[in-house]
C-alpha cells in the first residue's frame, strides 16, 4: 500500500513538473503557426483610441507566438514617440491568449506577449517605470467565438492608461 502511494505521489510530482516546464518553455511551435489573413502575420489592429495624448490599439500575435511583428513595430514606434511627448502617461500592457492551451500555459504566454511589447517600447526610449504588464491569459476574450477568426482577435496585447 505504501509503495502504491509513493508511486502515485511521484506521478503527480512528475505531472506538475511537466506542466511547469510547458508553461515556461519559450520555444515557438512554428509548425503549428497559424497566419492571419493569409499574409503570414496575425490580424491587423483596427480598434484604436487616443488617451492621454497617446493613440493605443491592440497588438496582435500569431498562434503560440509572442514576437512583435513588422506592422506592430510601426504602430509601437508611433506610440513610443507619443509617450515621450506626453510624459505623464503611464500604461499597463495586458497580455491575452485564445482559448487553446491550459490556463497556466496561456497565463505564461500572455505575460510573454505583454513583456515583449513593454521591452519593445523601452528599447525605443520609453521609461520602464511608465509601463507595467499583466497577463489575463484566456480569461478576457475579445471575441467569444471558437474558430480561427475569433482566436486571431484574442491573441493580443492591449493597453490600459493608468495615469495621466
Amino acid at each position: 500500500m505504501l509503495f502504491k502511494k509513493a508511486i502515485s505521489v511521484a506521478a503527480v510530482v512528475a505531472a506538475v513538473g511537466f506542466a511547469a516546464v510547458g508553461c515556461t518553455d519559450d520555444k515557438k511551435k512554428t509548425s503549428e503557426a497559424v497566419s492571419g489573413g493569409g499574409s503570414g502575420e496575425p490580424a491587423s489592429p483596427t480598434e484604436s483610441k487616443t488617451v492621454g495624448g497617446v493613440t493605443v490599439s491592440p497588438v496582435y500575435f500569431s498562434f503560440d507566438d509572442y514576437t512583435v511583428n513588422a506592422s506592430s513595430q510601426t504602430q509601437l514606434t508611433k506610440m513610443a514617440e507619443q509617450m515621450k511627448a506626453n510624459k505623464g502617461t503611464v500604461i499597463q500592457v495586458e497580455g491575452h491568449c485564445d482559448e487553446r492551451g491550459s490556463i497556466e500555459y496561456n497565463l505564461a504566454l500572455g505575460e510573454r506577449r505583454a513583456q515583449a511589447v513593454k521591452n519593445y517600447l523601452t528599447n525605443l526610449g520609453v521609461e520602464p517605470a511608465r509601463l507595467s504588464t499583466i497577463s489575463y491569459g484566456e480569461e478576457r476574450p475579445a471575441s467569444e467565438g471558437h474558430d480561427e477568426a475569433a482566436w486571431q482577435k484574442n491573441r493580443r496585447a492591449e493597453f490600459n492608461v493608468t495615469k495621466q
